[in-house]
């Protein structure tokens, strides 16, 4: 075989590895398309985690983000299945495309960004230590040698080992519940959650004197959208856009959390 013919065959080789990743990419951004086509929307959202999301007495979901994956669904002119997601199988679930989209008090941040895309934000969250109220802990370093209950791989998991002492004796968790549960039965000294879970462990546990300490993160919560799907990125956009405009998202809050949305990044 010639120098010319190596070369031509070469080039026609990388031509058709070119052609098949183009192919790829289109088949993989083609996610509103399908949901359109199927009319049926699957989203991951929580049910351990009122009020974001929860079941009542008839195991039906509720909370923000439910009522959040129900407006996208109608706006698109879509069913909605809604997927029962934890905080450790969410964004697995949306890489293996066994969800369309993840709205599940979802946190951006640079790791997750490298995986996942993101919507713009469409309610509010923070995560904080919360211990007795009798305690001391003004600082994180404070919580040296003393045990926490947090769920695994949730923000608040993250966040505290960034900022903890080595010798934070962590009690990790698969959900909220399990995680609430031991710090309501007293199996731990402290706990690291969300403000939202939080208020609702307190008000359905009146006996456990405990109060917010410390601030780990004030992180709005995003619509989580598989990597490269930026049809359905900006579509879901234009609804929280147009969401935030006519008061919906400031509803939504209020009625869950208690409070508006207020000014949420884009």
């Amino acid at each position: 075989m010639t120098f010319s013919s190596s070369k031509r065959h070469l080039s026609l080789a990388l031509a058709s590895v070119a052609m098949l990743a183009a192919a790829g990419t289109a088949q993989a951004q083609n996610a509103l398309d399908n949901v359109l086509k199927a009319k049926t929307i699957k989203i991951a959202v929580p049910t351990d985690y009122p009020p974001y999301g929860s079941v009542d007495r008839n195991m039906k979901p509720q909370g923000l983000d439910v009522e959040m994956a129900e407006l996208i669904a109608a706006k698109l002119g879509v069913k909605v299945e809604l997927v029962p997601v934890t905080s450790a199988n969410r964004i697995p679930y949306l890489q293996t495309r066994k969800a369309d989209l993840v709205i599940s008090t979802l946190g951006k941040n640079a790791e997750r960004e490298k995986v996942i895309d993101f919507s713009s934000a469409y309610a509010p969250f923070f995560q904080a230590v919360y211990a007795a109220k009798s305690m001391k802990l003004t600082s994180f370093a404070d919580m040296a040698g003393k045990t926490v209950a947090v769920t695994r791989g949730a923000m608040e998991d993250q966040e505290l080992n960034k900022v903890a002492p080595p010798n934070v004796d962590y009690r990790r968790f698969e959900d909220n519940n399990a995680t609430i549960a031991a710090f309501v039965a007293g199996q731990t000294q402290t706990l690291a959650t969300s403000a939202a879970v939080a208020g609702d462990m307190l008000a359905k546990n009146p006996k456990v004197s405990a109060e917010f300490k410390l601030l780990l993160k004030d992180s709005p919560c995003f619509v989580g959208v598989a990597k490269g799907e930026t049809a359905l990125k900006a579509k879901v956009n234009e609804i929280i856009a147009a969401a935030k405009k006519d008061g919906t998202l400031d509803a939504m809050s209020k009625k869950w959390l208690g409070k508006a949305a207020g000014d949420l990044p884009v």
